[in-house]
């Protein structure tokens, strides 16, 4: 009953298709182990995923990994992965919602309508990462992060393993970051972890 009290002061949104799961194994590791907000990290995937990625990304780091839930309240020290095939919206009550209707460039889940959705719930609370992917999902989501105030930082396209979905975002976007994955981490645990 106490954690339902307890909300994310910020969020970390980590949105990637191709390419893109290296950088969050990247990542991951080298965020500070008492992460004082939530992180939620959409990548398209196949709808017969199992829960493989779970057990990978937890195997990573000591904040709880888990797959995210319908009406699931967002804790903070929590990594959420959008489940395979379900679009992942965030509440502006803190909580999560699945939506299975159409795809969005191709893909569900969607990582604009997730950044979207955040960015409404979250304002200039909201940083957004968005990494190797070879579509243009992403680049709308982060348009919204910042018009809400929130930070949008970028893999740098020639790191990426596929720069397009950077790229987009770089082309369409007055991105606040664009940095090679490496030091993704090291931005936010010195800029955020105050």
């Amino acid at each position: 009953m106490a954690q339902e009290n307890i909300k994310p002061s910020r969020i970390i949104l980590i949105g990637g298709s191709a390419g893109s799961l290296n950088g969050v194994l990247s990542i991951l590791p080298e965020l500070t182990g008492s992460l004082p907000f939530a992180v939620i990290i959409v990548l398209h995937r196949k709808p017969a995923s199992e829960n493989i990625l779970v057990h990978l990304l937890a195997a990573k780091t000591r904040l709880v990994v888990k797959e995210a839930e319908e009406k699931e309240p967002i804790l903070p020290g929590h990594v959420y992965i959008a489940p395979a095939d379900y679009h992942l919206l965030v509440e502006k009550e803190y909580s999560f919602s699945l939506d299975v209707s159409e795809k969005i460039h191709y893909s569900r889940p969607s990582i604009d309508v997730t950044f979207e959705s955040a960015a409404e719930a979250f304002g200039p609370n909201a940083l957004a990462l968005l990494l190797s992917g070879a579509n243009i999902d992403g680049a709308a989501g982060m348009q919204k992060i910042k018009a809400c105030g929130g930070i949008c930082m970028v893999q740098e396209p020639g790191s990426a393993e596929v720069g397009v979905m950077p790229q987009q975002a770089i082309d369409t976007v007055a991105v606040d970051k664009i940095l090679p994955i490496e030091k993704m981490a090291a931005w936010i645990n010195e800029n955020l972890l105050i």
